[in-house]
């Protein structure tokens, strides 16, 4: 379980980021100071990534971004409004709210970081499809063949020219067998 966000930090970080960032619709600006001043929402705001997710999400977007502006998510309706979006937050204070902040480099800075939680309403499927991970099954199946393979082929090698044909024989047979496998391999 991740260790909760205190308002303090939240705040902190709101303020830094709002001295740091140009953001493209000055809306934002507003709705993030109403954030740092009021304790009693920001309790219950939760930085993370995809905010289209959640039940309740906000997106927001610096100039140095090249994502959309602003966005927020309430249920299955999306808005680019940002004064309903102000007035959603402040007339439904006790809901949990999620924001995303797009920001050059964000996935590498370490504040935003400090503050990030793990979205808990991104789908499974969003990161890895069934199909992804057959995908990566078979090509790291495959990965361990080849390297198996080269390595008898190597040690085949050897055996020849020091003309050890007991270790030939041997190593042989083992490539046989490895060849035999991945050959009954499905999707092979």
């Amino acid at each position: 379980m991740q260790t909760p966000i205190s308002v303090q930090d939240k705040k902190s970080f709101i303020k830094w980021f709002l001295n740091n960032y140009q953001l493209k619709k000055r809306e934002s600006v507003w709705i993030l100071n109403y954030l740092v001043n009021h304790k009693k929402i920001l309790s219950n705001v939760h930085f993370v990534r995809e905010a289209k997710f959640c039940p309740r999400g906000i997106v927001i977007t610096s100039h140095c971004s090249e994502e959309v502006p602003f966005r927020f998510y309430k249920n299955q309706l999306v808005t680019t409004d940002a004064e309903k979006s102000f007035h959603d937050i402040r007339m439904n204070q006790h809901e949990p709210l999620y924001i995303q902040l797009n920001f050059k480099n964000a996935n590498q800075n370490i504040y935003y970081a400090a503050v990030l939680v793990e979205n808990p309403f991104i789908p499974d499927e969003y990161f890895i499809t069934q199909k992804d991970q057959e995908l990566a099954k078979q090509l790291l199946d495959k990965m361990i063949y080849e390297y198996h393979r080269n390595i008898l082929q190597e040690k085949i090698d050897l055996a020849l020219d020091e003309r050890d044909r007991q270790a030939f024989q041997k190593l042989a047979k083992e490539l046989h067998k490895l060849e035999y496998r991945q050959s009954y391999q499905p999707n092979s």
